[in-house]
């Protein structure tokens, strides 16, 4: 997808004034999503200072790169042609994947993000899902070293390589008694998965409610919970079963809404 052609209108990038909303040129998100029908759509892969140059899932992320990272960014992005000048002085237009990574991230009103403690070399660290109306899924996978990897999924192919990559063991309910992040870091393999749906104004968004899901392998089992953040009670951990990949698949499948 590097020759793309169209690239997306926006405002000004994000190291300078509040960005809007990206505008999408005509036929561009259905040409893409016949695309992912064929196989899953691979858009490059950025730095954390490149992604918040065009803001994309820049709200998603921690840390905020300096200016000077930032302008250093601009300039790597322009000698790419990935950013190039818009019709205004307030406007850039970004252009090929990364354009397309923009584009289908503003369209997105809620996001999975999936962070797993005990990975090996070579392993993402963090993933980042954001479901389309027309079940494809924008993917960001996050390394060690803050490589930002973003393709195009069908739900079904995300959640199978979500469920796979997760932690595994025999299911269990047992009730352990420690806190949430001891049962994070003291686990063989554990992950916290939060799912938040999110308003959007421009491009910035407001979270509106979020749930979580913890799974903790320890000595062959495989510990759940889930916790509903939006609860007026008191947002406590709740103990569940989950059966194998299958088990953890069908779950993520509740949280993002699809069967």
């Amino acid at each position: 997808m590097s020759d793309q052609d169209d690239g997306v209108p926006a405002s000004g990038p994000g190291s300078a004034a509040s960005p809007g909303a990206a505008t999408v040129p005509d036929g561009l998100v259905s040409a893409v999503v016949h695309l992912v029908d064929t196989g899953p759509v691979m858009l490059g892969a950025y730095t954390i200072a490149e992604l918040t140059a065009v803001d994309a899932v820049v709200d998603f992320l921690e840390a905020r790169p300096s200016d000077e990272v930032l302008a250093e960014a601009v300039r790597s992005l322009a000698a790419r042609q990935l950013l190039v000048p818009g019709s205004s002085q307030e406007q850039v237009q970004v252009r090929g994947d990364l354009g397309i990574a923009v584009a289908f991230q503003q369209r997105a009103r809620k996001v999975l993000d999936l962070r797993v403690a005990g990975t090996k070399p070579g392993e993402p660290w963090r993933v980042l899902v954001l479901p389309q109306p027309e079940d494809i899924c924008l993917v960001v996978r996050i390394d060690a070293l803050g490589v930002h990897e973003i393709a195009l999924y069908k739900v079904d192919d995300t959640l199978e390589m979500l469920s796979e990559w997760l932690p595994h063991g025999s299911p269990t309910r047992e009730e352990l008694a420690t806190d949430e992040n001891s049962l994070l870091t003291d686990s063989d393999r554990s992950a916290l998965v939060t799912l938040t749906e999110y308003t959007a104004e421009g491009s910035a968004e407001t979270a509106v409610s979020s749930r979580d899901l913890i799974l903790a392998a320890r000595k062959g089992h495989l510990h759940a919970m889930t916790r509903d953040n939006s609860d007026s009670e008191d947002g406590a951990l709740k103990p569940i079963t989950v059966d194998g990949k299958d088990g953890i698949r069908d779950r993520l499948g509740e949280l993002i809404a699809v069967g």
